[in-house]
C-alpha cells in the first residue's frame, strides 16, 4: 500500500465526541486493525476531559498525518512518495519588502444549506485547507551546509551547495462543518479558523543524511518537522507551538481564545516581519475582530538542532524571520516540489465519500467510493474514514485520505463554485498582495503552478517521467487511465478586481485564462541529488506559466 501524506489524523484522543468508533479510527491509524478491533471490544465510552494533556511519540508528515509541504524528493526523506496537490498562485515583485510584507483583502467562501443530498457539496470536500506563503530562515533546515541566515535579504540567493537553511510558512485556513482538529481539519461547526504553521526540513543532501531517526519520533512532522500555532485574539499560543513541545490538547485542540471567523466575512490578511519573527494578523472586517501570531522564541517557535549520527533531540527557541527582500523565481524554498516564496494556493484531494459502515468498521472505507451515482470499489486512498456521527455538522461518512493517485474525490468534480449557491459553496476570493511602506505598491507580475507532475512520477504509480517529462499530463489521469472529470483553475473578477479559485461563476468572473490550459508547460527545477556531494539533478516537478505581468492588481 501507498504511503500518501496531506492529512490531519495525529492524536488518540477524541475531542468532539467520546465514542468508541472514534478512537478506533484512531488507533486503527496508528497501530491496525486488529488492535482497533481489540480496543473497541474493551471500550464502551470515552471522556475526553479525562486524556492527557501530552502524548510520547508524535505523527510525522509520512504517517499521513499533517498538512505539510511537498518535497521535492519524498524517497529520500521518507523512503516512499509523501505529497499532495496544491495548485498555486505565485506573486513576484523587485520591491525591497515584498518578500517580507504583504497585504491581502480575502472574503472567506460559504456554504450550501447543511441537509446533504446528491450533488451538494461543502468547502471542506473541496479542499483541506487554503493558504498564504512565504520562505523563512532556518539555519537548522536543509541543506545544512551554513550556520547563519541574514534575515530579508536576497544575500540569501546563492547557490545550491551553499544555500542558507530554509523554511517555509502557510498561513492555513480551515473550513468548517467536519470531524474537528487535530482528528480532521475543521475547528468549529460553522466558523472559520487559521492557524500560522512553519515547515523545515531536517536533511543534509550533500552527505545523504537526515535527523536521527529517534528525534523525528519525538517531532511534529519528524524529518519534515512543523511548528504550529492557531492565530488567537490575545496573540499568544494556546500551547507550545515548537515540534518537540507541542501538544495536542491545548497547542492542537482550538479553544476559545482562537480567533473564528464567519463565512462570508471579509478579512484583511497582513504578514510582515519584526524584530521577533514573521506576525501574521487578521482582522474581521465585518465583526471588528482581530488575531494575530508572531513566530518567535518567546512564543515557543523552535527549532530541531540538526543531529543526523546517535538520539540527541534538542528543541532550540527560535525567531522564525522570512528570508529574503523581494519575490521572484530566484527567491524560492531549495527543498520543494513548488517553486515559490509569496503564493497562494489551494490544498486539493482529501474528501471522498465512502459507503461503507463506518460506525462498525471505521478507518478504511471498504464498500463503495465516490458521489451518489459516481461509485466505484474504494481503493488504496480511501483511509481515514469516518461515521456521520463524528462530523461537527455535515452529517455524512467520508475519508480524508489524499485522493492520490486516484484523482476521484470530490476535488476533481464539477462541484466546485458555478453560482449554484443551494448546491456549490461560492469561491474564495482574495487580491493581489500589497507591499511597501504603507502596503501601497502591487507585485508585479504573477504565475500559475501545478504540482501534478509530482504526483503522477512512477514512484506514486504514475506514468510521468519527471526527467524528461514523458507521461505527465493536465488534466491528471485518474485510476481507470482517463482524464480526471474536473480540475479547478483560477480566474479574476472585476470592480474590484479579485482573484477566485474553483470554476467559471456566472456574473462574477471575468478571465479564467483558459481554465486548466492556465497552467502552462512542464517547468524544470534543480535540486541537489541526495547524497551526491554537491551534484545537482533536475526535475519536471510542476506546470507553470508565468504571466510577465500582474492581471489583478489591488
Amino acid at each position: 500500500m501507498k504511503r500518501l501524506k496531506g492529512l490531519r489524523v495525529l492524536a488518540p484522543v477524541v475531542l468532539l465526541v467520546s465514542i468508541a468508533p472514534l478512537i478506533a479510527v484512531l488507533v486503527l491509524a496508528v497501530t491496525g486493525a486488529a488492535a482497533a478491533k481489540a480496543h473497541l471490544a474493551g471500550l464502551a465510552t470515552v471522556n475526553a476531559a479525562a486524556a492527557p494533556t501530552k502524548y510520547g511519540d508524535k505523527p510525522e508528515c509520512d504517517d499521513a498525518s499533517l498538512l505539510c509541504t511537498e518535497v521535492d524528493d519524498p524517497l529520500s526523506a521518507f523512503s516512499y512518495y509523501v505529497g499532495h496537490d496544491e495548485p498555486a498562485n505565485l506573486f513576484y515583485s523587485s520591491t525591497p519588502g515584498s518578500g517580507n510584507r504583504m497585504r491581502y483583502e480575502l472574503t472567506l467562501p460559504t456554504d450550501p444549506p447543511p441537509t446533504p443530498v446528491p450533488g451538494r457539496s461543502y468547502n471542506f470536500m473541496l479542499r483541506a485547507t487554503f493558504w498564504f506563503g512565504v520562505a523563512m530562515c532556518d539555519t537548522q533546515s536543509y541543506p545544512e551546509q551554513v550556520s547563519t541566515c541574514a534575515p530579508d535579504s536576497d544575500s540569501n540567493i546563492t547557490s545550491l551547495a551553499q544555500h542558507p537553511g530554509t523554511a517555509f510558512t502557510e498561513l492555513q485556513f480551515y473550513p468548517p462543518g467536519y470531524v474537528k482538529q487535530f482528528t480532521g481539519f475543521s475547528c468549529d461547526a460553522v466558523t472559520y479558523c487559521a492557524a500560522l504553521t512553519i515547515d523545515s526540513l531536517s536533511e543534509d543532501p550533500i552527505a545523504g543524511k537526515l535527523l536521527n531517526h529517534n528525534c523525528q519520533k519525538q517531532i511534529l512532522g519528524g524529518v519534515e518537522y512543523v511548528n504550529f500555532a492557531y492565530v488567537t485574539k490575545s496573540g499568544v499560543p494556546q500551547g507550545p507551538p515548537g515540534p518537540k513541545s507541542f501538544q495536542f490538547v491545548g497547542s492542537g485542540d482550538p479553544g476559545p481564545d482562537v480567533l473564528y471567523m464567519q463565512p462570508g466575512d471579509h478579512i484583511t490578511v497582513t504578514m510582515h516581519d519584526t524584530d521577533h519573527g514573521l506576525r501574521v494578523e487578521l482582522h474581521d472586517n465585518d465583526t471588528g475582530q482581530s488575531g494575530s501570531m508572531t513566530a518567535s522564541a518567546s512564543n515557543g517557535f523552535a527549532q530541531i538542532k540538526y543531529e543526523p549520527n546517535g538520539s540527541g533531540c534538542t528543541e532550540i527557541p527560535y525567531d522564525f524571520h522570512p528570508e529574503y527582500s523581494t519575490s521572484s523565481p530566484r527567491t524560492t524554498v531549495p527543498w520543494a516540489a513548488h517553486t515559490y516564496n509569496v503564493a497562494f494556493s489551494d490544498e486539493l484531494g482529501h474528501f471522498d465519500f465512502c459507503a461503507s459502515n463506518l460506525s462498525v468498521q471505521p478507518g478504511v472505507c471498504h464498500g463503495l467510493e465516490g458521489m451518489p451515482g459516481d461509485t466505484e470499489k474504494a481503493d488504496v486512498d480511501d483511509t481515514f474514514c469516518f461515521p456521520a456521527s463524528a462530523s461537527t455538522l455535515i452529517r455524512v461518512d467520508g475519508c480524508l485520505g489524499t485522493n492520490a493517485p486516484g484523482f476521484d474525490g470530490q476535488s476533481y468534480q464539477g462541484v466546485w463554485p458555478d453560482g449554484d449557491v443551494a448546491m456549490h459553496p461560492t469561491p474564495v476570493r482574495f487580491s493581489s498582495p500589497l507591499t511597501g511602506a504603507n502596503y501601497d505598491v502591487n507585485y508585479d507580475s504573477s504565475a500559475f503552478e501545478t504540482d501534478l507532475p509530482r504526483i503522477e512520477a512512477a514512484d506514486l504509480g504514475g506514468n510521468c517521467n519527471r526527467s524528461t517529462g514523458a507521461g505527465c499530463t493536465k488534466p491528471p489521469p485518474t485510476d481507470d487511465g482517463v482524464p480526471a472529470t474536473f480540475y479547478p483553475f483560477f480566474s479574476t473578477t472585476s470592480s474590484p478586481c479579485r482573484w477566485i479559485f474553483g470554476n467559471d461563476v456566472p456574473g462574477l468572473t471575468s478571465n479564467d485564462f483558459g481554465k486548466i490550459d492556465q497552467y502552462g508547460a512542464l517547468f524544470k527545477s534543480t535540486y541537489l541529488a541526495f547524497g551526491g556531494g554537491g551534484a545537482t539533478v533536475s526535475r519536471y516537478n510542476n506546470f507553470q506559466n508565468a504571466l510577465g505581468t500582474n492581471p489583478c492588481p489591488s
